[in-house]
């Protein structure tokens, strides 16, 4: 098989990193997420594209977003530079997809399923360490001892964006934006939705088979 070109999808909470690692690891591409390619590439010179600032660095210091001019711009230098990939984080929106059936073709889009009740679930759940950033969950992942890391033994804590509120914001977010993303996709040969609340060993196994059956 050569190298697939991959694009996952699914909500906030889906198991998009995990399984991405998964898939990076066992058929040797690059996990290729925006926050990455951002910061890999953030001194690069788009000075010609009429945006505010020169770099993106700029934005990111600033705490400003970075325009979508330059996202696909980014995004389509790390692809560029890949043999095969899998792409986690972009496509957002409907534009940006449009922007990405013009840099490449993919091979499969694969697309996590999660009720909205049981990304809450996970979301709310979940608390990080304040030293080292290791992930656990109240139920899922629980610590060897209650609220210290078994990393470092550091401090377990919920994160602001991760109580309820903002994390019903985040899925309405998601709905409005990027779920046309998905029916976009939907009559691609390579589409495949998977269904995200099995075991992650089960969605790993869906995962490599929709591979297995769509790339060459």
């Amino acid at each position: 098989m050569s190298q697939p070109r991959l694009l996952i999808l699914g909500p906030p909470g889906a198991g998009k990193g995990t399984q991405s690692a998964n898939i990076a690891d066992e058929y040797d591409i690059a996990h290729i997420t925006t926050g990455d390619a951002l910061r890999a590439n953030k001194d690069m010179d788009i000075s010609d594209m009429d945006t505010e600032y020169d770099t993106p660095r700029a934005y990111m210091e600033a705490g400003d977003l970075v325009p979508d001019a330059v996202v696909n711009a980014i995004v389509d230098e790390a692809l560029n530079s890949a043999d095969g990939f899998v792409l986690d984080g972009y496509p957002r929106n409907l534009d940006q997809a449009k922007e990405l059936e013009g840099m490449t073709d993919l091979d499969a889009i694969l697309s996590l399923d999660v009720s909205r009740e049981e990304l809450i679930d996970r979301l709310t759940g979940r608390r990080v360490c304040d030293d080292c950033g290791a992930n656990y969950h109240v139920e899922f992942n629980q610590p060897d001892t209650a609220g210290i890391c078994d990393d470092c033994g550091g401090d377990l804590i919920q994160r602001e964006d991760d109580n309820e509120a903002p994390v019903r914001n985040r899925l309405d977010v998601f709905d409005e934006n990027t779920a046309p993303v998905i029916d976009h996709y939907g009559d691609h040969d390579g589409f495949v939705a998977i269904d995200g609340e099995q075991t992650p060993d089960e969605v790993w196994a869906d995962i490599d088979g929709a591979i297995v059956a769509h790339a060459d």
